[in-house]
């Protein structure tokens, strides 16, 4: 059997990582991506830059004249960003959802053809499970990752007779250094948010640091790939995290809004 072709998005750091440092055991052979020029022992480095189309289409070209194939996507990559939705820069909501939405469907394009001709591929959108409500501060964020899950539905329902298996993996909190990359709407004083968006900062950062090892969603992915029929999501996360979806669906909306204003003492 040859070897499989993984693309691996956003591989430089945290989950990306973890997630090659898994599959690197399992002998796939990574390809894995970043906007920066990076050295690896675990993957095969490619610079691109996901809201470039040219940056897209030029390191599809080299790994399909490399290996002739692309067995597996797993769209990591992704940047978060913070703030209140009246005072959050249009221009700043537009780079996140080019880098979280747009750009992942780019390369997700560019990769389909390549497998509806080997009639066979798994792609693996990673979205968030800040995706399944409107998080205060949050809600630029949600709404890329809302956005990536709702697309990833639509793409496995089409794909599914090419022989295409298409999986949304949805993680709530892990320990990264998601924070150094984030996007921060500016905190100020004299807003009428200003109380509410700082204790949420802090809570959001404490949230980040108790969060899950990422070697806990790279051992997923690998058991997700080996699965011959996987499911079409995965919630990964603490306890409570993992039950959002649920209760989102399940609790009168205005309840379940106010125990997240209380959970994050907006009341």
């Amino acid at each position: 059997m040859s070897q499989k072709i993984v693309l691996l998005t956003g591989a430089s750091g945290g989950l990306g990582t973890a997630i090659a440092r898994h599959l690197d055991k399992k002998k796939y052979k990574i390809y894995g991506t970043s906007r920066k020029d990076i050295q690896s022992d675990l993957f095969i480095p490619l610079q691109m830059d996901l809201t470039d189309s040219n940056s897209i289409k030029n390191a599809i070209h080299y790994i399909i004249d490399k290996e002739n194939k692309i067995d597996i996507l797993i769209n990591n990559a992704g940047i978060g960003i913070t703030g209140s939705i009246e005072e959050t820069k249009i221009e700043d909501v537009k780079k996140v959802f080019e880098t979280n939405f747009f750009g992942m469907m780019a390369l997700i394009q560019e990769v389909l053809p390549y497998m509806r001709e080997q009639k066979s591929g798994t792609i693996i959108n990673v979205s968030s499970i800040a995706g399944y409500t409107g998080l205060p501060f949050r809600g630029i964020y949600g709404a890329t990752k809302s956005a990536v899950m709702r697309m990833t539905e639509a793409l496995s329902a089409e794909t599914k007779s090419l022989g295409i298996k298409v999986v949304d993996v949805a993680p709530g909190d892990f320990k990264t250094k998601i924070a150094e990359g984030r996007i921060y709407t500016e905190l100020k004083k004299n807003s009428p948010y200003y109380q509410d968006y700082k204790q949420n900062l802090k809570m959001i950062d404490e949230e980040v640091d108790a969060g899950l090892e990422p070697d806990v969603l790279g051992e997923k992915i690998n058991k997700i790939l080996e699965n011959p029929h996987p499911k079409l999501r995965y919630n990964i996360g603490i306890f409570m995290q993992k039950l959002t979806p649920f209760l989102v669906t399940c609790l009168p909306g205005r309840f379940f809004e106010k125990l997240i204003r209380k959970h994050y003492k907006m009341d």
